[in-house]
């Protein structure tokens, strides 16, 4: 019997169970998902479903992949029914070693921690798997369906992702972080099919973490479709050119929480240093999610504790309320009872 298994064929000696065909391949049920003919085979039935000769099958695993001053909330971030103290969220991609990675997000302080689903090897050339260096028990993962480009992949992608929570028991299974792309040379969102996406994925009960451009009527549209945050872009994905147009993302601030202060806007993608994660913060956004910022430093150790404290910074500073901007200078000393020359 010949099927084909991640695009190369393999030959079985029969008909077989898909939890068979899994202990043969020496894989932890738990760090993967089935799609047998680009269906999704529930783990809890892998012990009935067959691979028969002439099957497509893809093996997927989890890799990495303001407000008005003084009016801010003290308290967690709150996002749908998730809560946490930290507001910066952390990619996995990019960085040099899974060591660093580890490393890293620890130092960011991070608990959420966001993985690209895709179609991977399962262990690198040493035979490890991210999952050994991403604690499920300690991080909330947030899976993202970076890479995708039309909605029919990106609503795939979203369901592999809940499959793959579920059997790690991770509390990250019902939501996720959608990116429906409009090509690879800006990685800009595609609007229409981001909207599209949204609305089939709430209606499946996920809580949808929507990363769009800076439009405020689209920021607006994917609020009212149900995303349970919007994520407006700084700037282009891996770019590190900051917050490009801050009075965008304070018309997308006031635009969608007006009736809801409390609605979580995160600034997602274009952070370079810690300069851009306070800026985002000064402008009243609930949280940051970067990757490139903290793997593509030259001491990425070093710049993920330095993103822990810009958000802690940042938010700070949006609540105490900055000065106003003046064009000419206001002396810091009083004017009265100088000493003089007599």
């Amino acid at each position: 019997m010949t099927i084909t298994l991640n695009g190369e064929p393999r030959d079985l000696p029969g008909p077989m169970t898909v939890a068979a065909l899994l202990r043969d391949l020496g894989i932890k049920p738990e760090h993967v998902a089935i799609e047998i003919n680009r269906d999704l085979v529930p783990r809890a039935r892998h012990d009935q479903s067959m691979v028969n000769d002439g099957d497509v099958l893809e093996v997927v695993t989890l890799v990495g992949g303001g407000a008005p001053s003084g009016e801010m909330s003290a308290g967690p971030l709150v996002i749908g029914t998730h809560s946490f103290r930290s507001r910066l969220l952390v990619g996995t991609g990019k960085y040099t070693s899974l060591e660093l990675m580890r490393d890293c997000l620890d130092a960011s302080g991070c608990e959420v921690v966001t993985v690209a689903i895709r179609r991977e090897r399962l262990f690198d050339k040493e035979g490890r798997n991210i999952l050994d260096f991403l604690d499920p028990k300690r991080y909330t993962i947030l899976p993202n369906t970076a890479g995708c480009f039309n909605a029919e992949d990106a609503l795939r992608t979203a369901r592999l992702g809940r499959e793959l929570l579920l059997g790690l028991g991770n509390p990250g299974a019902d939501w996720v972080k959608l990116e429906v792309l409009a090509d690879t040379r800006t990685l800009l969102p595609d609007p229409v099919a981001t909207l599209e996406a949204t609305r089939v994925l709430v209606a499946e009960g996920f809580q949808v973490l929507c990363y769009t451009s800076d439009d405020p009527v689209m920021a607006r549209h994917l609020k009212a479709a149900g995303a349970a945050s919007v994520m407006p872009a700084g700037s282009p994905i891996g770019s590190g050119q900051g917050v490009l147009n801050p009075n965008n993302i304070r018309i997308i601030l006031e635009d969608l929480k007006r009736d809801d202060p409390d609605y979580p806007v995160i600034i997602d993608a274009g952070v370079g240093t810690a300069s851009d994660v306070t800026q985002a913060m000064e402008l009243g956004c609930d949280g940051v999610l970067l990757n490139t910022g903290i793997a593509g430093a030259k001491d990425a150790l070093r710049m993920a504790h330095a993103m822990r404290l810009a958000v802690e910074s940042g938010r700070l500073a949006a609540g105490a309320g900055r000065i106003p901007k003046k064009l000419y200078a206001t002396a810091s000393s009083p004017t009265e009872g100088l000493v003089t020359g007599r």
